[in-house]
């Protein structure tokens, strides 16, 4: 690789990030880094975590009480611990009312750190927060928005190709839509108490208003949503989502394990929300209530919807009877010919029930949850998969609970599987001092244990055949510095996708930040990763295993260089080893500029990046700004740069317009990507445009 160029670029963007002092829109940033935390783990380029950041925008709008919250709305932040948490409403209790928010300083537990993160999203007065919601209030106070947004890649792919019809309807290399994709959503909103929305979408590749999607768009999603009752607490109807314990029972949208926030590796469950998002997959629709009186509660629900399934014939005939499903999809694209004929063939049911008692520093639950198809799922046998799940039905009871006893929090679920196994999760979070807390987590999901939408601390893509334990440490060094570290050792007793023998591995993670004012954020990581792979050495039948060591090294600056402008740039260097093969590495070098002005109604995002990686083996990751609720993180690879451009315009107070324009330009590749998605040349561009509207 170029090292002087490359190295050259970096110090300029080093250099560049530290030339002035001012302030900075923290509120923002928060939100961003929490993001950012969250999802460079899951090494998806598309990732759907407007939930997330729909909570994270209402709180900063509607900032939470500190006289009056119960902790539940503290803890859907994801900023602050159980202990934390705790800490404040002893204190309340003990001392009354706060009168200030300066008295969050005198709270146990509560270092600068963590004042300076949910600063933005608290308050304190002494107003009394309405529980019943009446109509007249709801209209007038009430919230409608109105999202509209245009996406496409503008090189033409190669299943995009004009081709006669004898071939686009007996191929799956083409595609029957259009390479744009459409988004629309409306929704009505009162505080959290009530929400309706209807949201519709076509992914590149769709039909619209045509072939198979003559009603318009290719999914739809609809939901009404109540909250805030004495004794109906809750009422969902429509799609909706359900998480409950540690996610290893039911747990629908996405779930974080490992972060660099390493103590919060607890799952503080929703219960029932609102569905919203385009996932076509992750989601409940039906009906859920939810009841209580004093501590305890109910939930209760249904969910029936279609399952993109490959239908086959057993014996070779045609019978209702002898039909089975042999796998699932779960991509929620219908592009081609063999897409559009799984869409919704197999019909999926759930079912089932959460009980729940709540005080301050206790909460424990039991949940019983059936799931079943109306067709038999029997996925082909193979040696990894042999304990997978296969049948018509399902069956899970688990139960679950929360103690929080001084400074330790210790939490936990267990669930027993329809197939009869047992697996759990066993967390601990200690404060040992103020400067210093840790946390454990020990999980055990035997090889036959069988969940759907379930989401439980691992290593592996589902919560099955793993176990691990994981130990993390936060220690505030000083007030301007914090270290981040963690230790995951995890094995797999049987076979796995790639992996031809039961294998084990570990995860480290160390990351040191300094802050020394508001103006300048810098933090140095670095993460190893150890996984066992079939090696790419053999003769034919037997493939042997090796061990892949992955280890990433960075260093990311961000400088608040006036009131308007904030600098951000990051090196990332990654290593790959392997037995069969040359060692691998990587580079990546970005400088973003950031622009929003509290007078001029455009903000403006900009980045710049160079990047050089051996292959796709050697991969990086970096998360982009993007317009609300969309969640871009691309891979790069190869040899090339990456640049972007987005403007966010808010103008006559109620209409925002984003415009975002982003390019690849590749310097060793004559193509990019495969099969229909095979781009001819060097470069890759992507364009958004974003219309929100609210009145």
């Amino acid at each position: 690789m170029n090292w002087s160029r490359h190295f050259f670029s970096c110090v300029i963007g080093v250099l560049t990030s530290i030339m002035s002092v001012a302030q900075f829109d923290q509120k923002n940033e928060i939100i961003q880094q929490r993001i950012e935390y969250l999802a460079e783990n899951l090494e998806l380029e598309d990732v759907v975590l407007e939930q997330i950041t729909e909570e994270l925008y209402y709180f900063i709008h509607h900032p939470i009480n500190l006289n009056k919250t119960d902790g539940e709305n503290l803890k859907q932040l994801g900023l602050l611990t159980d202990v934390q948490i705790l800490s404040l409403i002893n204190h309340r209790k003990k001392n009354g009312k706060l009168i200030s928010i300066y008295e969050i300083q005198a709270i146990p537990y509560w270092d600068l750190q963590t004042i300076q993160l949910v600063l933005p999203f608290i308050h304190v007065d002494d107003k009394f927060d309405q529980l019943h919601v009446s109509i007249k209030e709801m209209l007038k106070f009430g919230n409608s928005e109105i999202l509209l947004r245009y996406q496409r890649i503008i090189e033409p792919k190669k299943g995009y190709a004009k081709v006669p019809d004898s071939i686009l309807l007996n191929s799956n290399s083409f595609y029957h839509g259009n390479p744009d994709r459409y988004y629309t959503r409306y929704r009505f909103t009162y505080r959290t108490n009530i929400s309706v929305g209807v949201t519709a979408e076509k992914d590149p590749g769709e039909t619209f208003f045509r072939g198979v999607n003559k009603q318009g768009f290719d999914f739809y999603s609809a939901h009404a949503f109540y909250r805030g009752g004495k004794y109906l607490k809750t009422v969902a109807v429509g799609d909706y989502q359900i998480q409950i314990g540690q996610g290893l029972n039911l747990w629908t949208g996405y779930a974080f394990n490992k972060t660099a926030d390493v103590v919060n590796i607890k799952k503080n469950a929703r219960g029932l929300s609102p569905y919203a998002s385009v996932d076509e997959t992750r989601f409940m629709r039906g009906g859920a209530i939810e009841t209580g009186i004093g501590k305890y509660s109910l939930i209760a629900f249904a969910s029936v919807k279609g399952v993109d399934a490959t239908i086959q014939h057993a014996l070779d005939t045609l019978s209702q009877e002898e039909q089975f499903a042999s796998a699932i999809n779960l991509t929620g694209l219908h592009r081609t010919n063999s897409e559009i004929a799984r869409k919704n063939t197999l019909q999926e049911r759930i079912i089932g029930a959460y009980a729940q008692y709540k005080s301050a520093n206790f909460n424990a639950g039991v949940a019983y949850v059936h799931h079943s198809y109306d067709q038999v799922y029997n996925r082909p046998e193979l040696p990894y998969n042999r304990y997978d799940f296969r049948g018509k039905s399902l069956d899970n009871i688990s139960a679950d609970y929360s103690f929080v006893i001084k400074n330790t929090n210790l939490f936990g679920e267990i669930v027993r599987s329809g197939s009869g196994a047992i697996g759990f999760v066993q967390g601990a979070m200690i404060a040992l001092d103020p400067k210093l807390s840790v946390s454990m987590l020990y999980r055990h999901y035997p090889k036959n244990f069988h969940t759907f939408y379930a989401q439980g601390f691992s290593e592996g893509s589902r919560t099955q055949n793993e176990s691990g334990f994981f130990t993390g440490v936060n220690w505030k060094l000083a007030r301007k510095w914090n270290l981040n570290t963690y230790i995951d050792l995890f094995k797999f007793p049987w076979l796995r996708f790639q992996v031809h023998a039961p294998s084990s591995g570990m995860e480290f993670l160390a990351q040191l930040a300094y802050k020394p004012s508001k103006q300048l954020e810098l933090y140095g990581r670095y993460r190893e990763q150890r996984k066992a792979r079939n090696s790419r050495d053999t003769d034919g039948t037997i493939k042997p295993l090796e061990d892949i060591t992955q280890r990433n090294y960075r260093l990311n600056f961000v400088y608040r260089a006036s009131e308007s402008i904030t600098l951000k740039s990051r090196i990332e260097y990654v290593t790959v080893s392997r037995m069969s093969s040359n060692q691998e590495s990587g580079l990546l070098v970005y400088q973003d500029i950031v622009y929003k002005s509290k007078t001029f109604p455009v903000d403006i995002s900009l980045r710049y990046a160079l990047f050089d990686t051996d292959s796709y083996d050697s991969r990086i990751y970096a998360f982009e700004n993007n317009m609300l609720n969309v969640f871009y993180i691309p891979a790069h690879h190869y040899k090339g740069s990456r640049a972007y451009l987005l403007l966010r315009w808010t103008f006559a107070k109620r209409f925002d317009l984003w415009v975002k324009y982003g390019v690849f330009l590749y310097s060793n590749r004559q193509s990019i990507g495969t099969g229909p998605e095979m781009i001819e040349g060097s470069q890759k561009s992507d364009i958004g445009i974003q219309l929100r509207v609210k009145f």
